[in-house]
């Protein structure tokens, strides 16, 4: 059984991933900052179908914080599924953003990459398996509007993820991004109508949460032991 960490797990798809893995017979290290009931929440929903998840409760902009997380999780030996899901939107046009909002999307984006990926490294490196998946957004790869903080943040993890899966590709360790299009999730609702998702995704309607869990479940698996340093697209043909 490989242990794995999503962090992000009580937001949409984070859950989706966090039960797709543990339906894959992970133990699922289900990561919450603000909604740890909805964390509570999901892994009860994987220990209710044979599966095993338990809670974990930092602030990835929080080194500090996280490396004691980490530490206490890693004396259980190592973790070999990383999936960093955890992300914040605090839209403005940039004319009109504030240096807080900047600093905060790219603060939990990218430092919270570097705070929770780092620590898990070496202990990865030495079983010689693991798999890192990055959860980016189609924003990062065709721009948005009122979105250049988050774009910014996500394309940033596009970068890191190609030179990751370099320096780690002889260790047996892939390192891939994921990057969703519109899913549906209550963050979309009043943003995206149907007229709308209609108009702007070729396939006429917005994901489903499951379907880049699918994909994530998909890379964390042995059958995608050659896929690496890849920017996956799951946006119904938007680009």
């Amino acid at each position: 059984m490989m242990r794995a960490l999503v962090t992000g797990g009580s937001g949409t798809i984070g859950a989706a991933i966090a039960r797709a893995l543990g339906a894959a017979r992970h133990y699922v290290y289900v990561h919450a900052h603000g909604g740890s009931s909805r964390a509570e929440q999901v892994a009860s929903e994987i220990a209710a179908v044979g599966g095993t998840a338990e809670v974990v409760r930092f602030d990835v902009t929080d080194a500090a914080a996280t490396e004691r997380a980490l530490t206490r999780m890693l004396e259980s030996g190592a973790v070999q599924i990383l999936v960093n899901n955890a992300g914040i939107h605090d839209d403005a046009v940039m004319p009109g953003m504030q240096r807080d909002q900047w600093s905060r999307v790219i603060d939990v984006s990218l430092n919270g990459f570097f705070n929770v990926t780092q620590p898990l490294l070496l202990p990865m490196i030495r079983t010689r398996w693991g798999r890192i998946v990055n959860i980016s957004s189609i924003a990062a790869v065709t721009g948005n509007r009122g979105q250049t903080n988050y774009a910014a943040a996500k394309a940033g993890l596009h970068g890191a993820t190609r030179s990751l899966a370099l320096e780690l590709a002889s260790r047996g360790i892939t390192v891939n991004t994921v990057a969703p299009g519109i899913i549906a999730s209550p963050a979309i609702e009043g943003v995206f109508d149907r007229e709308t998702i209609e108009r702007l995704v070729p396939m006429k309607r917005a994901g489903r949460p499951e379907e880049v869990a699918d994909l994530v479940q998909f890379l964390a698996s042995d059958r995608a032991g050659y896929i690496s340093g890849q920017l996956i697209s799951i946006n119904g043909g938007m680009i």
